[in-house]
C-alpha cells in the first residue's frame, strides 16, 4: 500500500530546512502535518497561513469555540491526532479535561451554552454530510462559521497521520 514520503527534519536541507526551522522556533516542534508536506514545502507556509488566519484572526467566532469546533470537526473525521492538538488548545480556555472528553466523544452529552451546542451541530453536520448541511441550514444564520467549518475540515483532512493516507505525493 503506498504512502506518503516524507523528508524528516535531520535530512531537510534548503528552502524545507528554513521552513522546518522556522516552525520549530516559533512553535516549539515540528508535526506530522507538516512533515507530510515536506515534498512541497511551500504548502506547508500556506497551510500554516490558512491555519493562523482561520483560528487566530479577529472573527465573530471566540478562539474557544473555533477550537471546540474543530474538536468535533476532528472527531467527525475520526482523527485523533487532531482531536488531541485541537482538544489541548481548547483547554487553555476550558480548564476542564472532563468536559473536553465528552465533548470529543459525543458533543451532545456536553455542558454546552445554546450557542456552543448549534456550532457543534452544524460543524458536525457540514463534515458528516456536506451536502445535506448546505440544503438543510439557513446559510445566513451560519454564515460567520461557514468557512471555519469548511477551513477546518480541509486542516483535519491534511492533518491525518501520514500512514493514514492511501497515496504517495
Amino acid at each position: 500500500m503506498p504512502r506518503i514520503q516524507v523528508i524528516p527534519f535531520e535530512e531537510a536541507t534548503g528552502r524545507l530546512k528554513e521552513i522546518y526551522d522556522d516552525l520549530i522556533k516559533k512553535r516549539g516542534k515540528l508535526a506530522d502535518v507538516h512533515t507530510i508536506q515536506s515534498l512541497r514545502p511551500e504548502s506547508i507556509v500556506k497551510h500554516m497561513d490558512l491555519y493562523m488566519e482561520i483560528m487566530f484572526k479577529k472573527s465573530d467566532l471566540s478562539r474557544a469555540e473555533r477550537e471546540m469546533i474543530a474538536v468535533v470537526v476532528s472527531s467527525g473525521n475520526n482523527c485523533e491526532y487532531c482531536q488531541i492538538h485541537h482538544a489541548a488548545a481548547l483547554n487553555h480556555y476550558w480548564k476542564n479535561d472532563a468536559k473536553i472528553a465528552v465533548l470529543r466523544k459525543d458533543y451532545k452529552k456536553a455542558d454546552l451554552s445554546e450557542r456552543e451546542f448549534r456550532l457543534c451541530e452544524f460543524a458536525e453536520l457540514l463534515t458528516i454530510n456536506p451536502g445535506l448541511a448546505i440544503k438543510e441550514s439557513n446559510l445566513f444564520y451560519y454564515k460567520k462559521i461557514v468557512l471555519i467549518v469548511f477551513s477546518v475540515v480541509f486542516i483535519t483532512k491534511i492533518g491525518l497521520k501520514k500512514d493514514q493516507f492511501l497515496v504517495s505525493w
